[in-house]
């Protein structure tokens, strides 16, 4: 039974996302720690900001970017996850983000480069070695991310598979239940 969950943003994002704010709200009749770690664009980074956080009996959720994150950590350190239409692959999406961006939702600019695509790459998991920790939500209508390829990376984990939605996850509340049944939050 987890005492923390730790839950993950995606790419460009902030930890006032609509679905972090949401279960969040929702986490607050459990006995746990919930936490939302604003994280840096620096892959790297990220990761070692996010295994600061870990502790005995946590488990993480993620969404878009932030699934490919929580999928790393739930495998190196075998923890329960629930991925929301993640990204399987971001280092082969993001060329057209290298150079100058900002992020709205933290009010910050960077440059992305090569070393942080070659960092995602080096992050990524060609196979699953605890595919039982894993909890696909994905809608169909994903329309940044190709859905097809979450549906068949996370072939072998507990799936939730909705025709339709979009990348926001359309009705994430009615998810509320099996993600707390799957991570056995009590």
């Amino acid at each position: 039974m987890p005492k923390r969950i730790i839950y993950v943003h995606g790419f460009n994002s902030s930890e006032k996302s609509y679905k972090a704010v949401r279960f969040g709200e929702y986490m607050a009749d459990y006995d746990v720690d919930y936490c939302v770690p604003r994280l840096n664009h620096e892959p790297l980074q990220a990761i070692v900001r996010l295994e600061q956080l870990i502790t005995a009996n946590t488990a993480l959720i993620g969404s878009s970017l932030g699934g490919f994150y929580v999928t790393y950590l739930s495998q190196k350190y075998s923890l329960p996850a629930v991925v929301i239409n993640p990204a399987v692959r971001p280092f082969e999406l993001l060329d057209n983000y290298l150079g100058d961006n900002y992020n709205p939702y933290q009010d910050s600019h960077y440059k992305l480069n090569s070393r942080h695509i070659a960092a995602l790459r080096r992050l990524f998991l060609p196979q699953l070695h605890t595919p039982s920790l894993l909890y696909l939500l994905q809608q169909t209508g994903d329309e940044v991310l190709p859905f097809q390829q979450a549906v068949k990376y996370y072939s072998q984990c507990k799936q939730l598979i909705e025709f339709g939605g979009d990348h926001s996850f359309i009705g994430f509340e009615h998810t509320f239940a099996s993600i707390v049944d799957f991570l056995k939050i009590t």
